[in-house]
Protein backbone atom coordinates (compact mmCIF):
# COMPACT_ATOMS: atom_id res chain seq x y z
CA UNK A 1 0.00 0.00 0.00
CA UNK A 2 1.33 3.46 -0.99
CA UNK A 3 1.50 6.10 1.58
CA UNK A 4 -0.92 7.95 -0.06
CA UNK A 5 -3.70 4.70 0.30
CA UNK A 6 -2.37 4.47 3.88
CA UNK A 7 -3.23 7.61 4.87
CA UNK A 8 -6.59 7.72 3.06
CA UNK A 9 -7.66 4.26 4.18
CA UNK A 10 -6.09 5.40 7.87
CA UNK A 11 -8.51 8.73 7.86
CA UNK A 12 -11.39 6.91 6.57
CA UNK A 13 -11.21 4.77 9.68
CA UNK A 14 -10.99 7.77 12.10
CA UNK A 15 -13.86 9.59 10.86
CA UNK A 16 -16.45 6.64 11.66
CA UNK A 17 -15.21 6.49 14.66
CA UNK A 18 -17.33 8.89 16.65
CA UNK A 19 -15.27 10.54 19.08
CA UNK A 20 -17.76 14.17 19.80
CA UNK A 21 -16.81 15.95 23.37
CA UNK A 22 -18.96 17.95 25.74
CA UNK A 23 -18.14 21.38 26.46
CA UNK A 24 -20.53 21.44 29.62
CA UNK A 25 -18.63 18.25 31.20
CA UNK A 26 -15.48 19.20 30.53
CA UNK A 27 -16.04 22.91 31.93
CA UNK A 28 -17.10 20.97 34.90
CA UNK A 29 -13.60 19.44 34.78
CA UNK A 30 -14.23 16.08 33.53
CA UNK A 31 -11.47 15.43 30.64
CA UNK A 32 -12.48 13.51 28.76
CA UNK A 33 -15.40 14.46 28.45
CA UNK A 34 -17.11 12.20 26.79
CA UNK A 35 -16.80 8.19 26.83
CA UNK A 36 -16.82 8.16 22.98
CA UNK A 37 -13.12 9.36 23.44
CA UNK A 38 -11.66 6.67 23.95
CA UNK A 39 -12.48 4.83 21.38
CA UNK A 40 -10.56 6.45 18.94
CA UNK A 41 -7.48 6.83 21.78
CA UNK A 42 -7.81 3.00 21.72
CA UNK A 43 -7.05 2.47 17.91
CA UNK A 44 -4.36 5.07 18.03
CA UNK A 45 -2.73 3.49 20.70
CA UNK A 46 -2.56 0.08 18.93
CA UNK A 47 -1.10 1.86 15.50
CA UNK A 48 1.60 3.29 17.49
CA UNK A 49 2.22 0.02 19.82
CA UNK A 50 2.23 -2.05 16.22
CA UNK A 51 4.70 0.58 14.70
CA UNK A 52 7.25 -0.10 17.42
CA UNK A 53 7.34 3.20 19.14
CA UNK A 54 8.86 3.46 22.74
CA UNK A 55 6.86 4.43 25.76
CA UNK A 56 3.07 3.86 23.92
CA UNK A 57 0.56 4.61 26.37
CA UNK A 58 -2.82 6.37 26.58
CA UNK A 59 -3.00 8.47 30.21
CA UNK A 60 -5.98 8.50 32.60
CA UNK A 61 -7.28 11.72 30.90
CA UNK A 62 -6.98 9.93 27.54
CA UNK A 63 -3.96 11.42 26.18
CA UNK A 64 -1.85 8.85 24.09
CA UNK A 65 1.41 9.26 23.69
CA UNK A 66 4.54 7.20 21.76
CA UNK A 67 8.09 8.13 21.01
CA UNK A 68 10.11 7.39 17.69
CA UNK A 69 13.30 6.66 18.57
CA UNK A 70 15.93 8.72 16.50
CA UNK A 71 18.19 6.65 13.67
CA UNK A 72 21.49 5.28 14.96
CA UNK A 73 23.97 8.22 15.09
CA UNK A 74 21.55 11.48 15.63
CA UNK A 75 20.27 10.36 19.03
CA UNK A 76 21.29 14.00 19.94
CA UNK A 77 19.91 15.36 17.54
CA UNK A 78 16.52 17.83 19.59
CA UNK A 79 13.35 15.90 19.92
CA UNK A 80 10.25 17.39 18.62
CA UNK A 81 6.49 16.81 19.43
CA UNK A 82 3.94 16.76 17.23
CA UNK A 83 0.11 16.81 18.53
CA UNK A 84 -3.44 16.48 16.93
CA UNK A 85 -7.00 16.52 18.58
CA UNK A 86 -9.29 13.40 19.20
CA UNK A 87 -12.57 14.72 19.39
CA UNK A 88 -15.00 16.81 17.14
CA UNK A 89 -17.07 19.64 17.69
CA UNK A 90 -20.55 19.16 19.41
CA UNK A 91 -21.97 21.80 17.39
CA UNK A 92 -22.87 19.74 14.52
CA UNK A 93 -23.30 15.70 14.82
CA UNK A 94 -20.07 13.92 14.45
CA UNK A 95 -22.04 10.15 15.22
CA UNK A 96 -22.62 7.73 12.31
CA UNK A 97 -20.40 9.21 9.73
CA UNK A 98 -20.38 7.91 6.20
CA UNK A 99 -17.01 9.57 4.15
CA UNK A 100 -17.83 10.01 0.43
CA UNK A 101 -14.47 10.08 -1.78
CA UNK A 102 -14.64 11.45 -4.91
CA UNK A 103 -11.71 10.92 -7.37
CA UNK A 104 -10.20 13.58 -9.04
CA UNK A 105 -13.02 16.03 -8.65
CA UNK A 106 -14.21 17.83 -11.67
CA UNK A 107 -14.92 21.15 -10.00
CA UNK A 108 -18.88 20.63 -10.64
CA UNK A 109 -21.61 21.10 -7.68
CA UNK A 110 -21.80 18.06 -5.11
CA UNK A 111 -25.19 17.06 -3.95
CA UNK A 112 -24.65 15.05 -0.69
CA UNK A 113 -27.47 12.27 0.03
CA UNK A 114 -28.53 14.06 3.02
CA UNK A 115 -28.96 17.17 0.26
CA UNK A 116 -26.22 19.49 1.39
CA UNK A 117 -24.85 21.30 -1.47
CA UNK A 118 -21.01 21.97 -2.27
CA UNK A 119 -21.35 24.70 -4.76
CA UNK A 120 -17.39 25.50 -5.94
CA UNK A 121 -18.85 29.06 -7.18
CA UNK A 122 -19.05 30.25 -3.23
CA UNK A 123 -16.24 28.20 -2.24
CA UNK A 124 -12.82 28.84 -3.54
CA UNK A 125 -11.01 26.44 -1.54
CA UNK A 126 -13.51 23.72 -3.90
CA UNK A 127 -13.15 25.38 -6.61
CA UNK A 128 -9.40 25.50 -6.85
CA UNK A 129 -9.20 21.72 -5.97
CA UNK A 130 -12.09 20.68 -8.64
CA UNK A 131 -9.19 22.78 -11.00
CA UNK A 132 -6.53 20.38 -9.75
CA UNK A 133 -8.52 17.62 -9.92
CA UNK A 134 -7.73 17.00 -6.38
CA UNK A 135 -9.62 14.11 -4.47
CA UNK A 136 -12.14 15.19 -2.10
CA UNK A 137 -13.69 13.67 0.98
CA UNK A 138 -16.91 13.97 2.85
CA UNK A 139 -19.40 13.47 4.46
CA UNK A 140 -22.93 12.53 3.73
CA UNK A 141 -24.65 15.50 4.70
CA UNK A 142 -26.09 14.56 7.89
CA UNK A 143 -23.07 15.11 9.71
CA UNK A 144 -20.19 16.67 9.57
CA UNK A 145 -16.98 14.71 8.28
CA UNK A 146 -14.56 15.33 11.27
CA UNK A 147 -11.09 16.11 9.39
CA UNK A 148 -10.77 18.61 12.37
CA UNK A 149 -8.90 16.84 13.67
CA UNK A 150 -8.88 13.53 12.17
CA UNK A 151 -6.83 14.36 9.53
CA UNK A 152 -3.91 15.71 11.62
CA UNK A 153 -4.43 12.59 13.55
CA UNK A 154 -4.07 10.57 10.04
CA UNK A 155 -1.42 12.35 8.40
CA UNK A 156 1.02 12.27 11.90
CA UNK A 157 0.73 8.72 11.83
CA UNK A 158 1.06 7.88 8.15
CA UNK A 159 4.36 10.32 8.48
CA UNK A 160 5.14 7.62 11.41
CA UNK A 161 4.75 4.93 9.57
CA UNK A 162 6.63 6.53 6.90
CA UNK A 163 9.74 6.88 8.99
CA UNK A 164 9.42 3.20 10.56
CA UNK A 165 9.12 1.59 6.93
CA UNK A 166 12.10 3.41 5.45
CA UNK A 167 14.97 3.81 7.90
CA UNK A 168 17.05 4.23 5.27
CA UNK A 169 15.77 7.93 5.78
CA UNK A 170 17.53 9.38 8.86
CA UNK A 171 15.95 11.43 11.06
CA UNK A 172 16.25 12.29 15.16
CA UNK A 173 13.89 11.58 17.65
CA UNK A 174 10.15 12.40 17.11
CA UNK A 175 7.07 12.21 20.18
CA UNK A 176 3.54 12.32 19.56
CA UNK A 177 0.56 13.02 21.28
CA UNK A 178 -3.18 12.81 20.71
CA UNK A 179 -5.39 14.78 22.68
CA UNK A 180 -9.23 14.38 23.83
CA UNK A 181 -11.55 17.97 24.45
CA UNK A 182 -9.50 20.60 22.29
CA UNK A 183 -13.32 21.71 20.66
CA UNK A 184 -13.93 22.57 24.49
CA UNK A 185 -11.28 24.70 25.54
CA UNK A 186 -10.11 22.36 27.47
CA UNK A 187 -7.19 20.04 25.60
CA UNK A 188 -4.32 20.99 27.51
CA UNK A 189 -5.51 20.89 30.71
CA UNK A 190 -4.22 17.47 31.67
CA UNK A 191 -1.52 17.13 29.16
CA UNK A 192 1.09 15.19 30.54
CA UNK A 193 4.54 17.14 30.33
CA UNK A 194 6.04 14.50 32.48
CA UNK A 195 6.02 11.98 29.62
CA UNK A 196 7.14 15.13 26.64
CA UNK A 197 10.70 16.13 26.53
CA UNK A 198 10.56 18.05 23.71
CA UNK A 199 11.35 22.23 24.05
CA UNK A 200 9.44 22.79 20.91
CA UNK A 201 6.07 21.20 19.15
CA UNK A 202 3.99 21.88 16.43
CA UNK A 203 0.24 21.17 15.71
CA UNK A 204 -1.12 19.67 12.86
CA UNK A 205 -4.83 21.40 13.08
CA UNK A 206 -5.12 24.34 10.34
CA UNK A 207 -7.27 23.96 6.57
CA UNK A 208 -6.01 25.15 3.36
CA UNK A 209 -2.69 23.61 1.93
CA UNK A 210 0.25 26.41 2.59
CA UNK A 211 -1.37 27.91 6.02
CA UNK A 212 1.09 28.50 8.63
CA UNK A 213 0.04 29.72 11.51
CA UNK A 214 2.15 31.63 14.41
CA UNK A 215 -0.42 34.02 15.98
CA UNK A 216 -4.08 33.75 17.08
CA UNK A 217 -6.78 35.26 18.95
CA UNK A 218 -6.78 35.90 22.82
CA UNK A 219 -9.20 34.39 24.50
CA UNK A 220 -12.05 34.88 27.18
CA UNK A 221 -15.12 33.95 28.09
CA UNK A 222 -17.36 36.03 29.75
CA UNK A 223 -20.70 35.39 31.99
CA UNK A 224 -23.21 37.89 32.40
CA UNK A 225 -25.78 36.98 35.08
CA UNK A 226 -29.08 39.03 35.25
CA UNK A 227 -31.03 39.25 38.27
CA UNK A 228 -35.08 40.66 38.14
CA UNK A 229 -37.89 40.97 40.09
CA UNK A 230 -40.78 38.35 39.46
CA UNK A 231 -44.32 39.24 40.10
CA UNK A 232 -47.51 38.44 37.98
CA UNK A 233 -47.88 39.75 34.68
CA UNK A 234 -50.92 40.58 35.32
CA UNK A 235 -50.34 43.21 37.72
CA UNK A 236 -46.41 43.48 37.05
CA UNK A 237 -46.60 47.32 37.10
CA UNK A 238 -44.46 49.60 38.34
CA UNK A 239 -42.02 47.09 40.03
CA UNK A 240 -41.65 43.76 37.84
CA UNK A 241 -37.84 43.17 36.89
CA UNK A 242 -37.92 41.07 33.62
CA UNK A 243 -34.51 39.18 33.73
CA UNK A 244 -35.16 37.94 29.76
CA UNK A 245 -35.22 41.66 28.50
CA UNK A 246 -32.44 42.42 31.05
CA UNK A 247 -30.44 40.09 28.57
CA UNK A 248 -32.39 40.34 25.31
CA UNK A 249 -31.14 44.50 26.02
CA UNK A 250 -27.56 43.71 26.96
CA UNK A 251 -27.11 41.68 23.48
CA UNK A 252 -28.66 43.98 21.18
CA UNK A 253 -26.43 46.83 22.29
CA UNK A 254 -23.47 44.97 21.62
CA UNK A 255 -21.54 46.51 18.44
CA UNK A 256 -23.11 45.05 15.27
CA UNK A 257 -20.35 45.34 13.20
CA UNK A 258 -18.22 43.32 15.99
CA UNK A 259 -20.08 39.92 15.57
CA UNK A 260 -18.13 36.70 13.82
CA UNK A 261 -20.31 36.89 10.84
CA UNK A 262 -19.40 40.81 10.17
CA UNK A 263 -15.65 40.27 10.77
CA UNK A 264 -12.87 38.88 9.75
CA UNK A 265 -8.92 38.78 9.15
CA UNK A 266 -7.64 40.57 12.28
CA UNK A 267 -10.90 41.97 13.27
CA UNK A 268 -11.44 41.04 16.62
CA UNK A 269 -15.72 39.96 17.56
CA UNK A 270 -18.05 39.36 21.06
CA UNK A 271 -20.23 36.29 20.15
CA UNK A 272 -23.07 35.13 21.91
CA UNK A 273 -23.00 31.43 22.35
CA UNK A 274 -25.65 30.97 25.02
CA UNK A 275 -28.84 32.77 26.01
CA UNK A 276 -31.42 31.09 29.03
CA UNK A 277 -33.27 31.97 31.89
CA UNK A 278 -36.29 33.69 33.26
CA UNK A 279 -37.91 36.47 34.46
CA UNK A 280 -35.99 36.25 37.94
CA UNK A 281 -32.72 34.97 36.63
CA UNK A 282 -30.94 35.49 33.37
CA UNK A 283 -27.75 34.37 31.71
CA UNK A 284 -25.70 35.44 29.03
CA UNK A 285 -22.52 33.49 27.69
CA UNK A 286 -20.19 35.63 25.29
CA UNK A 287 -16.71 34.14 24.02
CA UNK A 288 -14.57 37.55 23.59
CA UNK A 289 -11.96 37.44 20.63
CA UNK A 290 -8.77 40.11 19.85
CA UNK A 291 -5.03 39.64 18.24
CA UNK A 292 -3.95 42.28 20.63
CA UNK A 293 -3.95 42.50 24.59
CA UNK A 294 -4.97 45.90 24.81
CA UNK A 295 -8.56 45.50 22.12
CA UNK A 296 -9.10 42.20 24.58
CA UNK A 297 -8.68 44.66 27.28
CA UNK A 298 -11.09 47.07 25.98
CA UNK A 299 -13.40 44.32 25.05
CA UNK A 300 -13.59 43.60 28.63
CA UNK A 301 -14.35 46.62 29.73
CA UNK A 302 -17.69 47.51 27.37
CA UNK A 303 -19.17 44.10 28.60
CA UNK A 304 -18.52 45.38 32.35
CA UNK A 305 -19.65 48.88 31.35
CA UNK A 306 -22.87 47.64 28.89
CA UNK A 307 -23.93 45.25 31.99
CA UNK A 308 -24.05 47.86 34.31
CA UNK A 309 -25.93 49.89 32.16
CA UNK A 310 -28.96 47.56 31.39
CA UNK A 311 -28.75 46.97 35.01
CA UNK A 312 -29.27 50.52 36.19
CA UNK A 313 -32.03 51.53 33.23
CA UNK A 314 -34.03 48.34 34.24
CA UNK A 315 -33.50 48.18 37.70
CA UNK A 316 -32.14 44.84 37.80
CA UNK A 317 -29.04 43.47 39.42
CA UNK A 318 -25.89 41.75 37.53
CA UNK A 319 -22.76 40.19 37.71
CA UNK A 320 -20.02 39.44 35.21
CA UNK A 321 -17.56 36.62 35.55
CA UNK A 322 -14.57 36.50 32.81
CA UNK A 323 -12.74 33.56 32.35
CA UNK A 324 -9.27 33.72 30.30
CA UNK A 325 -9.36 30.58 27.47
CA UNK A 326 -5.87 31.13 25.74
CA UNK A 327 -3.72 33.95 24.60
CA UNK A 328 -1.99 34.58 21.16
CA UNK A 329 1.07 33.06 20.55
CA UNK A 330 2.78 35.12 18.53
CA UNK A 331 4.83 36.67 21.38
CA UNK A 332 6.56 33.75 22.38
CA UNK A 333 7.14 32.13 18.76
CA UNK A 334 8.09 35.14 17.92
CA UNK A 335 10.80 34.76 21.16
CA UNK A 336 12.15 31.35 19.19
CA UNK A 337 12.65 32.41 15.69
CA UNK A 338 14.00 28.94 14.79
CA UNK A 339 11.07 26.97 15.71
CA UNK A 340 9.14 28.53 12.77
CA UNK A 341 12.19 28.86 10.45
CA UNK A 342 12.63 24.84 11.02
CA UNK A 343 9.43 24.62 9.70
CA UNK A 344 9.74 27.15 6.91
CA UNK A 345 12.38 24.77 5.78
CA UNK A 346 10.11 21.74 5.55
CA UNK A 347 7.44 23.61 3.73
CA UNK A 348 10.12 24.55 1.20
CA UNK A 349 11.87 20.73 0.64
CA UNK A 350 7.97 19.53 0.09
CA UNK A 351 7.08 22.22 -2.63
CA UNK A 352 4.61 24.07 -0.34
CA UNK A 353 4.27 28.02 -0.25
CA UNK A 354 3.89 28.67 3.19
CA UNK A 355 1.00 31.55 3.55
CA UNK A 356 0.99 33.22 6.82
CA UNK A 357 -2.31 33.61 8.48
CA UNK A 358 -4.05 34.17 11.44
CA UNK A 359 -6.03 31.82 12.84
CA UNK A 360 -9.02 33.10 14.35
CA UNK A 361 -9.78 30.67 17.11
CA UNK A 362 -6.96 29.16 19.02
CA UNK A 363 -5.56 25.12 18.74
CA UNK A 364 -3.88 23.21 21.31
CA UNK A 365 -0.84 24.41 20.59
CA UNK A 366 -1.65 27.92 21.32
CA UNK A 367 -1.94 26.94 24.82
CA UNK A 368 0.74 24.86 24.67
CA UNK A 369 2.95 27.75 23.81
CA UNK A 370 1.62 29.44 27.09
CA UNK A 371 3.03 26.40 28.59
CA UNK A 372 6.63 26.80 27.54
CA UNK A 373 6.68 24.96 24.60
CA UNK A 374 6.14 26.86 21.53
CA UNK A 375 3.90 24.83 18.59
CA UNK A 376 3.07 26.85 15.34
CA UNK A 377 0.10 25.21 13.18
CA UNK A 378 0.13 23.30 10.08
CA UNK A 379 -2.39 22.69 7.49
CA UNK A 380 -4.26 19.59 7.41
CA UNK A 381 -6.19 20.17 3.76
CA UNK A 382 -9.39 20.31 5.93
CA UNK A 383 -12.13 23.01 4.91
CA UNK A 384 -15.47 23.99 6.50
CA UNK A 385 -14.88 22.83 9.95
CA UNK A 386 -18.06 22.59 12.16
CA UNK A 387 -20.84 22.03 9.74
CA UNK A 388 -22.43 19.77 7.41
CA UNK A 389 -20.28 21.32 4.48
CA UNK A 390 -17.01 20.15 6.04
CA UNK A 391 -14.91 18.49 3.49
CA UNK A 392 -11.01 17.37 3.06
CA UNK A 393 -8.52 17.16 -0.43
CA UNK A 394 -6.27 14.04 0.08
CA UNK A 395 -3.87 15.39 -2.52
CA UNK A 396 -3.56 18.58 0.52
CA UNK A 397 -3.13 16.05 3.60
CA UNK A 398 -0.75 13.86 1.07
CA UNK A 399 1.50 17.07 1.04
CA UNK A 400 1.20 17.65 5.20
CA UNK A 401 2.63 14.28 5.39
CA UNK A 402 5.66 15.32 3.42
CA UNK A 403 6.13 18.24 5.35
CA UNK A 404 6.09 16.16 8.34
CA UNK A 405 8.70 13.63 7.03
CA UNK A 406 10.86 16.51 5.41
CA UNK A 407 10.50 18.24 9.83
CA UNK A 408 11.66 14.89 11.05
CA UNK A 409 14.94 14.38 8.56
CA UNK A 410 18.01 15.33 9.77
Amino acid sequence: MTTIQSLKERFLNYVKTYSQSSSGNADNGIIPSTPQQWDIAKIICRELENLGLENVQTTENCYTYGYLKATPGFENTPSFCLLAHIDTVEEVSGKNVEPLVFEHYDGKPVTLPAGIILNPEEDKALSLAGKNGETIITSSGSTLLGADDKAGVAEIITCIEYLVNHPEEAHGPVEVCFSPDEETGHGMDKIPLNLIKSKFAYTVDGGHIGELETECFNAYKSEIFFTGKSKHTGTARPDMVNAVTMASHFLQNLPANERPETTDGYQGFYAPMNVSGSIENAQVTLFLRDFSEEGMKKRIQLVENLAALTAQTTGGKCKVKHTQQYLNMKNELDKNPCVTEKLLRAYKKAGVEPVFTPIRGGTDGSRLTEMGIPAPNIFTGGHNFHSLYEWASLDQMYKTVQILIELSKV
